[in-house]
């Protein structure tokens, strides 16, 4: 496949939010994101720097009742949009995992591109110094971005005492775990990496 063709456009718009997405996975991790609120922006750029994946992101909505369902929604279209670009995954590496650090947190992700989205989220972060998102909305972002990337998903901390450290680790090994899982293997040549034939 080639790399030109691994993009996607992609918008929603419901009573709630309006969202839109346009990335390149075989980008160089430029970004602009602007969800209304800088944590979660910040958590979509370590997405894009580290997994080299340009990534343009607005979501608008009604914020006066919380985060929930600008968060929710820009999951579910990013999560669309990454599986629209990866399409029949032909020659894709397909399954990566990734360790990554910062100070005192240690994070794990582990990602199968399996057309099968399934998340096992073990995030035990509470909600101080995260910039006005919750815990749970991080988790069930990363839920919603599986389930509608249709990717198996497994996030682990394995430590950290401060919270902000925690997630952006979390981010960071997602990141990296795509980026080597999204990578093109010259040794398939284009074949799909399933003995089915088929993913999904």
């Amino acid at each position: 496949m080639p790399l030109s063709d691994r993009t996607a456009k992609l918008s929603r718009e419901t009573g709630e939010t309006q969202v839109s997405v346009e990335l390149n996975v075989d980008g160089t991790g430029q970004y602009e994101v602007k969800t209304g609120n800088g944590m979660f922006d910040h958590m979509l750029a370590q997405l894009s720097r580290h997994g080299l994946i340009d990534l343009t992101v607005s979501a608008n909505g009604d914020t006066e009742v919380g985060l929930h369902h600008v968060v929710e929604d820009v999951g579910i279209v990013l999560g669309r949009a990454i599986q629209e670009a990866v399409g029949d995954a032909a020659g894709i590496t397909r399954m990566a995992h990734a360790y990554v650090p910062l100070d005192e947190a240690l994070a794990l992700s582990v990602v199968d591109f399996s057309g099968r989205g399934h998340a096992v989220i073990d995030l035990p972060i509470t909600d101080s110094d995260l910039g006005g998102l919750s815990a749970d909305l991080l988790r069930h972002f990363l839920d919603t971005l599986s389930r509608e990337g249709r990717f198996n998903l497994h996030v682990r901390l394995l430590a950290g005492t401060n919270n902000h450290h925690s997630a952006e680790a979390v981010f960071k090994s997602l990141a990296r775990a795509m980026r080597t899982a999204l990578t093109l293997d010259e040794r398939r040549g284009g074949a799909v990496p399933s003995t089915k034939g088929k993913i999904g």
